[in-house]
């Protein structure tokens, strides 16, 4: 919900990639209001968890993590709040 205004309202966006920094690239090229929030210098925001079919990218290969159709990536910023 915290990146959706961003996303034009959009829950879900569906791209074509074979990498998630190429998802992300994609992402950024239709949603241009979002690359501040997903993508910081090389990487991304230390705030952004990105998942890939449910696995922390950050375990795998990063931001060079492979998908194939069908792989759901997840971004989740970090909620802090006291």
């Amino acid at each position: 919900p915290v990146l959706r205004p961003d996303a034009g309202g959009q829950r879900v966006v569906d791209v074509e990639a074979g990498t998630v920094r190429e998802a992300l690239d994609t992402l950024v090229a239709q949603f241009p209001a979002l690359k501040a929030r997903v993508l910081e210098g090389d990487g991304v925001p230390s705030f952004l968890n990105v998942f890939v079919d449910g696995s922390d990218v950050r375990l795998l290969s990063g931001l060079d993590t492979s998908v194939s159709a069908g792989s759901k990536i997840l971004l989740l910023p970090a909620v802090a709040g006291g």
